[in-house]
């Protein structure tokens, strides 16, 4: 079998996406400070979510659901898999021309369809001119995922995760040098979104070409790969289509509440943060890893790859999701409040931050369980789940909005992940052993809990004696820093104490990088 090194891969996932997801808070921080909650940044963040959800319901969820686990399996048993690649790519590039086209002309269509409460102000007119503008980037990031799928199927995922990194880099130019100029911040940050697709889509294409994954674009052609292709991917087109109705629910809720879709944003921004980091490293890694043990019969392997992956994400992910849920007021103020973005801006997307913290562990925990349907090429089931997931989402959100307003959003989709995270885990089980966490992982997984409570409550205490110095100007930023710093301090000291994990395994894995 040619190896893919689960461990190594995530770092290396992990890392670009966290740089990716840093600059991402830094362009969140200058598009709050720049234009604030208000009419232009609910347009904004409107027009920008349609190629996003189209993206992960065509390229990232549906398509490579479904392309690499075949691309994977072609690959470990030399099996043309660049034929497979490139009438992938002609197919997919031929789909999104025409739903580019379609999204141009509809494009009033759409923005009342995902965000109605637009249609009795500004914000409507504003919304459509934004998307016109924004939507091609969907073409652009879509063949770039494609690429960087087969990139990751054949174990390079450097450059696949660096990718992302240029659309924030793009926007943070953009927006600095029209600040600098006097100019429209808003005009150069919509028009920048599609060239930073390009710039993507170039990036991955030549990193295949030198990794010997040479693809070419030519005439769509129906072979029977590319009808079981279909096959597999249009369940998987349908769970994320649920899922962004999920989205797309909220969206709609919040669009009658002022200012709620940028407190929501901002919200989801900074959460995204460790979700990024962990959750999608470790799903874009086993998902390839998973399909070529299983191809391989090598059900120890998978069945070790699945748990140290579980493992890995919780060990990172319940101190975030506990730090989230005790200081998000500091995070958001230092973060947030400046320029247009007020202190009551800040209290509100910190009571979101709080409660999407309590659902970041499900975010994850999704991301490794759904390795475990797709590597068998299973869409179907996943996406029975996902269709009661967003029956309890839209219930709650529609249900409790009139009772306590906006927040309801935040709510649902953490329940919502939740509920997911249960079907997914038991649904499961009927893959034996291999799919089932095993000792080692329920032995640790209690220790992270009681060592990231531990953190949690000197977070608190340290709060209250900081507080003070987060009214003081530019002593925040250092106060917030102290905070942070102090919190992965104990809990590094604590899960050592514990057992939670071992800082000689880290080493280790950072060492076979190297190597």
């Amino acid at each position: 079998m040619k190896p893919i090194r689960l461990i190594s891969g995530v770092l290396t996932v992990g890392f670009w996406t966290l740089m990716s997801r840093v600059l991402g808070v830094v362009r969140e921080v200058m598009i709050l400070a720049f234009i604030g909650p208000g009419p232009v940044m609910d347009a904004f963040v409107a027009a920008f979510r349609l190629p996003n959800m189209f993206r992960r319901f065509f390229a990232e969820g549906a398509f490579n659901a479904a392309f690499v686990p075949m691309f994977s399996k072609k690959y470990e048993g030399d099996e043309d898999p660049l034929i497979f690649a490139r009438d992938a790519l002609n197919g997919l590039a031929f789909v999104l021309m025409i739903l580019t086209g379609l999204a141009l002309i509809f494009m009033p269509a759409l923005v009342w369809a995902t965000a109605g409460g637009f249609a009795a102000d500004s914000r409507f007119d504003l919304t459509v001119g934004f998307g016109r503008i924004v939507f091609p980037y969907i073409l652009f990031i879509s063949l770039a995922a494609m690429f960087s799928g087969a990139l990751n199927a054949t174990g390079h995922f450097a450059a696949a995760a660096a990718a992302p990194v240029f659309l924030n880099i793009f926007v943070i130019l953009a927006m600095t040098v029209a600040a600098w100029l006097g100019g429209s911040t808003i005009t150069a940050l919509i028009w920048t979104v599609p060239l930073a697709g390009v710039a993507q889509l170039a990036l991955v294409w030549v990193a295949a070409d030198r990794a010997g994954v040479r693809i070419r674009p030519g005439r769509p052609r129906w072979t029977p790969d590319m009808k079981r292709l279909v096959i597999v991917a249009v369940p998987a087109a349908l769970a994320g289509g649920v899922m962004q109705v999920n989205l797309l629910v909220g969206q709609q809720v919040a669009s009658h509440f002022d200012k709620a879709v940028g407190w929501l944003y901002a919200a989801d921004r900074l959460y995204q943060l460790p979700l990024g980091v962990v959750g999608i490293a470790v799903g874009i890694v086993l998902l390839p890893d998973l399909s070529r043990r299983l191809k391989a019969q090598d059900d120890d392997g998978a069945r070790h790859a699945f748990s140290r992956a579980g493992e890995l994400s919780l060990a990172l992910t319940i101190p975030a999701a506990v730090a989230l849920v005790v200081i998000p007021l500091p995070l958001v103020s230092v973060l947030f409040e400046r320029g247009q973005t007020t202190s009551d801006d800040s209290a509100a997307i910190a009571v979101a931050v709080a409660i999407y913290g309590l659902g970041l562990p499900a975010f994850v925990l999704q991301k490794v369980l759904q390795p475990l349907f797709f590597a068998r090429e299973d869409t179907r089931t996943p996406f029975r789940y996902a269709v009661w997931a967003m029956v309890l989402n839209a219930a709650i959100a529609i249900g409790m909005a009139p009772v306590i307003g906006w927040i309801a959003s935040a709510i649902a989709t953490t329940l919502a992940g939740w509920a997911m995270v249960a079907m997914l885990a038991v649904g499961g089980r009927r893959y034996g052993t291999v799919a089932r966490f095993d000792g080692r992982f329920r032995t640790r997984v209690w220790r992270v809990c009681l060592a990231s409570g531990i953190m949690g409550a000197a977070l608190w205490g340290a709060m209250l004696v900081l507080g003070p110095v987060f009214g003081m100007g530019g002593l925040r930023y250092l106060a917030l820093l102290v905070l942070i710093g102090f919190g992965i301090t104990v809990y590094a000291i604590a899960g050592q104490l514990t057992g939670a994990f071992r800082l000689s395994e880290f080493r280790q894995a950072l060492r076979r990088r190297r190597a």
